[in-house]
């Protein structure tokens, strides 16, 4: 075994090993279904505990690189083609209804309490501190890291607004783009949309669903400025816009001088061996607002959500919304920061990904 194990490296001797074992993975060394080495093996030839061995072999296993077999070892269950989320580098700080919300896709339990325990150990005072108005430095840094990772989005922390979950964050894009504009959202779409656009007095039109996305016809008879789209899996439809509609999207709030609010939902659970491409990512004149939430790839109960911002609307933003306080508590948003700094949320995400695409096979 030709692992170099560093003792006086601040990174623990498992993560080196979980590192080396995966790397070897990913590139071939130890092929889709082949046995990795024996825990007992490992531990002897690097001079190592059995117990640090079991750690790096179970974050594999988390991840979706390998899984165990009863009483014959561990093997390979990685393809270079199962489309992985990328982890974030790891540290010790380790039934279906409305919307798409179930426990199936839920962080587990035990990796969640374990955050909220290291966060209350780690942070202590510091987690009653008021939150920014943007939201936590540490949240706002972990989610640039993760959208960069997972999405290809090129962004910075100013950029990001973390809010307490999407219908908050529908209500302060309204007040961010003004009255003055009329807004078009899909039909049929999620029923929180129009409700909180019909709370505000906003001005909106239901443009009419086709397979590929809002029907070509629909938009081109539009009299709207802004546009309201989910194009991953848009809910109740379940339509996935294709490149295509994604680009007409684009070229129509490009043509009205408008704006595009990209709401991508569910987009982290897709099967795809390729992640498709962000609005956001595609628009090159800042015209788009990216939002996601926590709500479904975390738990149900944490209404924890965030919005980027292009760069042309920060100004506007302070001017007219930069007065509010942070909807989202200091803890939450701490222990939010862990899970993307840890990696135990990228973990999560290969895992469900994967159980996802298995379940199609069968």
């Amino acid at each position: 075994m030709q692992y170099k194990l560093d003792r006086t490296a601040s990174e623990p001797t498992y993560l080196q090993l979980y590192r080396h074992l995966r790397h070897d993975i990913v590139t071939g060394n130890y092929p889709f279904g082949s046995k990795l080495p024996s825990k007992r093996l490992l531990a002897a030839e690097l001079g190592i505990s059995i117990v640090t061995v079991e750690h790096a072999l179970a974050i594999l296993c988390d991840e979706g690189y390998a899984g165990t077999r009863e009483r014959s070892g561990c093997f390979v269950t990685y393809r270079a083609d199962d489309g992985f989320v990328t982890p974030a580098p790891t540290h010790t700080h380790i039934k279906h209804t409305p919307h798409g919300e179930t426990a199936e896709d839920a962080l587990p339990y035990t990796v969640l309490a374990r955050t909220m325990r290291r966060v209350l150990s780690d942070y202590g005072k510091e987690m009653m501190l008021r939150s920014p108005s943007k939201g936590t430095e540490a949240l706002r840094e972990a989610v640039t890291g993760y959208l960069a990772r997972s999405r290809g989005m090129s962004v910075t922390p100013a950029q990001i607004i973390i809010g307490s979950g999407a219908e908050y964050l529908y209500g302060l894009t309204l007040q961010l783009l003004g009255q003055e504009h009329i807004f078009a959202i899909e039909d049929p779409c999620y029923e929180k949309i129009p409700a909180v656009y019909r709370a505000q007095g906003a001005r909106f039109e239901a443009l009419a669903m086709g397979a590929e996305g809002i029907r070509s016809e629909a938009l081109a008879a539009s009299n709207a400025t802004v546009l309201h789209v989910t194009p991953y899996h848009s809910y109740p439809s379940g339509v996935t816009a294709t490149a295509s509609k994604r680009r007409e999207y684009l070229a129509f709030i490009a043509a009205k001088n408008g704006y595009l609010i990209e709401d991508d939902f569910d987009s982290e659970f897709t099967v795809s061996t390729k992640m498709e491409d962000t609005l956001f990512s595609l628009d090159h004149t800042g015209r788009v607002i990216y939002m996601n939430t926590f709500t479904k790839t975390i738990a149900p109960s944490l209404r924890v959500g965030y919005m980027v911002l292009p760069l042309t609307l920060l100004a506007q933003f302070e001017e007219r919304c930069g007065f509010y306080a942070c909807t989202v508590p200091t803890f939450e948003q701490l222990v939010l920061a862990e899970l993307l700094g840890s990696g135990d949320f990228e973990r999560h995400i290969n895992r469900r990904r994967r159980e996802k695409r298995r379940a199609l096979q069968k």
